[in-house]
């Protein structure tokens, strides 16, 4: 007790704990979610720029809801107020609806199902496009080293000329074709002369260096006034490929390797300004693009 009474005067100071300072850590929370969303942003781009047409196709597709068939009917729910049967009294409902969710209703146009196909199967698609450049660059390298050959081997210089190599739809083609007074079979026969035979098998050599299986078709000329293709014509073009055939196949050419061997008369000239010319007989010799072989499809 103080001097008269008075109680003294006691000061309490208290102090505030921290509250983490800097407005209380919630900016931490907030630049986290800012940095994770520029990482998922460019995530996105990245994804965007490697990924093929078919591959954003296909992941459009899977994300997309499915369709639903809109109706007026009833209260648009699932059944939309459609009964379910007409038996029944008082039962004058349609079974449409129950029809139109089946899969088996309604099938898709082959446009449709080649679209799915190709937008849900990615991976088939980079398959094909590997399997023909791969394709191509042999076919390249199988007509350089039959037109190497060619320059190389005295017999065949003077017989390039007879030689066309071009690549089509088909596949690689290569024709014999007979230059003015150079013929590569005796005049209406189909026995071929040692020209043709030379070349022939210096093809077989080319043709041994690649898989494809082959086609060999025969061609005639038009005879000078000939209105259509005549019964000879057919004939003579079909033995002269199947004789082209035993040649390549005496020079090394497996059996199973022919796929087609047949005639095409008049039907096809090389030059259709002038059918009767010289050049429109040939043999041509066709190494078939093959389709690329699929993995094998998983059960359910």
């Amino acid at each position: 007790m103080s001097v008269g009474g008075e109680r003294p005067i006691i000061i309490k100071k208290i102090k505030k704990g921290g509250g983490g300072g800097h407005h209380g850590g919630a900016w931490k929370v907030a630049y986290a979610d800012f940095v994770t969303a520029m990482m998922a942003f460019f995530l996105l781009m990245w994804l965007i720029n490697t990924t093929s047409p078919e591959q954003k196709r296909g992941i459009a597709d899977y994300f997309a809801p499915a369709s639903v068939s809109e109706t007026t009917s009833g209260a648009g729910g699932i059944l939309a107020g459609t009964a379910l049967g007409n038996d029944g009294a008082k039962q004058n409902g349609s079974q449409s609806v129950v029809q139109d969710a089946s899969p088996d209703s309604k099938k898709p146009t082959d446009g449709q199902a080649k679209d799915a196909a190709k937008s849900t199967d990615p991976a088939a698609d980079q398959l094909k496009e590997a399997q023909a450049k791969q394709e191509a660059a042999a076919f390249a390298s199988a007509a350089q080293s039959l037109r190497q050959a060619l320059q190389d081997m005295p017999e065949l210089a003077e017989l390039s000329k007879n030689i066309i190599i071009d690549q089509t739809p088909e596949g690689l083609r290569i024709q014999l074709v007979d230059q003015e007074g150079r013929s590569m079979f005796n005049t209406g026969t189909a026995v071929p002369n040692d020209r043709a035979k030379i070349l022939l098998r210096a093809i077989s050599k080319v043709i041994n260096q690649l898989p494809n299986r082959i086609s060999i078709y025969g061609h005639t000329s038009a005879s000078a006034g000939q209105g259509g293709k005549t019964e000879s014509d057919w004939l003579l073009s079909a033995n002269r490929a199947d004789a082209s055939r035993k040649i390549l196949q005496g020079s090394g050419v497996d059996t199973d390797r022919v796929y087609q061997v047949s005639g095409k008369a008049t039907s096809e000239p090389l030059y259709p300004d002038d059918p009767t010319l010289p050049g429109n007989r040939r043999i041509a010799i066709v190494l078939l693009r093959e389709a690329p072989v699929l993995p094998p499809e998983r059960g359910p």
